[in-house]
């Protein structure tokens, strides 16, 4: 008796994973693979082509009024699966894009960087800590394992991080003590889920079955892990793990801690990513350095915060102050 082959969904989850995707990726990309099956009214992908692509982007830019990264998102899915599951890789659309909105980030002064860490505290005050100190995203952060860190060369790596690279940044000396007492009663929590039949981690596909204990051991843990041992909803296996934190309990505490701080801008985790970069910039830094520790593929991406400071401390003097 023959197996059944999987339904096409379940094949671009499957190809996401071996492939090494994240979780957000995978299910962003069949999210947006089923809404143009949809829109087409189910219509098998291997039945339509680039016109049919093209008119459900239309469709997104001009009757749902997506915004442009949402759009090269959906797009980013499509060509996935033409590519990898069906073998018919789309070369080039032609269609309208969504106009992509030019916003200078928000970014806090020094001050009110400090005011805001003073107003934190336990493990959101770490990662907002290592946020501004390393220039993370938050699920860089959250992401890190205990190998990641090296106390020795004063650096954090970023595995796997925007568009799969790894990357070194700074770890700043003011966070490395209360990061090791961290890190011991992390070890003690491990520890102690290893005494009761637990201690397990999710690891990146090809690593769990080359090292099938590797998702044991000390390294392996998360840095910032999780209060409660949970499933992980890509694995078949029923087991519970212990994930990473969540990243909704930082951006609860930072919007917290901003507003005690009485500070009316819009306040979240990745504030602390654009106010590192900016601060490096207003201290000399070159762009290209700034470049290689945020991890920006093109320079025209961190070329952005020269922007903030040309209007800023650094830029144009006010004739009013005259």
């Amino acid at each position: 008796m023959t197996s059944q082959k999987p339904k096409l969904l379940d094949q671009v989850r499957q190809s996401l994973r071996v492939k090494n995707y994240s979780y957000r990726t995978e299910k962003s990309y069949v999210y947006w693979i089923k809404q143009y099956i949809l829109y087409h009214n189910k219509r098998h992908p291997q039945e339509m082509g680039v016109p049919e692509i093209e008119e459900f982007l239309r469709y997104l830019a001009v009757k749902r009024n997506v915004a442009a990264s949402t759009q090269n998102q959906a797009l980013s899915a499509l060509l996935f699966l033409y590519r990898e599951l069906l073998n018919h890789p789309i070369e080039w659309v032609n269609v309208t894009w969504a106009k992509k909105p030019e916003h200078l980030p928000v970014v806090l002064t020094k001050k009110e960087v400090k005011a805001v860490i003073d107003r934190l505290s336990g493990v959101p005050l770490l990662v907002v800590q290592l946020l501004y100190g390393g220039g993370l995203r938050v699920n860089e952060c959250l992401r890190l394992r205990v190998k990641d860190v090296d106390f020795g060369q004063k650096l954090l790596v970023v595995r796997h991080g925007k568009g799969g690279k790894d990357r070194t940044t700074t770890l700043p000396d003011k966070v490395i003590p209360s990061l090791q007492l961290h890190l011991d009663s992390v070890r003690r929590l491990h520890r102690q889920d290893l005494e009761q039949g637990y201690g397990r981690v999710s690891l990146p596909y090809a690593l769990a079955r080359k090292y099938p204990n590797a998702d044991r051991q000390w390294q392996w843990q998360y840095v910032f892990p999780s209060k409660n041992l949970s499933r992980n909803p890509r694995e078949e296996e029923d087991i519970l793990r212990r994930h990473h934190l969540h990243p909704s309990s930082v951006q609860k505490a930072v919007k917290r801690a901003a507003a005690a701080a009485g500070i009316r801008k819009h306040v979240t985790p990745h504030t602390f990513r654009h106010s590192f970069a900016t601060h490096l910039l207003e201290a000399g830094y070159d762009i290209r350095t700034i470049q290689e520790l945020l991890g920006h593929k093109d320079v025209k991406t961190t070329m952005i915060y020269t922007h903030v400071v040309n209007r800023g401390v650094l830029g144009v003097r006010s004739p009013l102050d005259d």
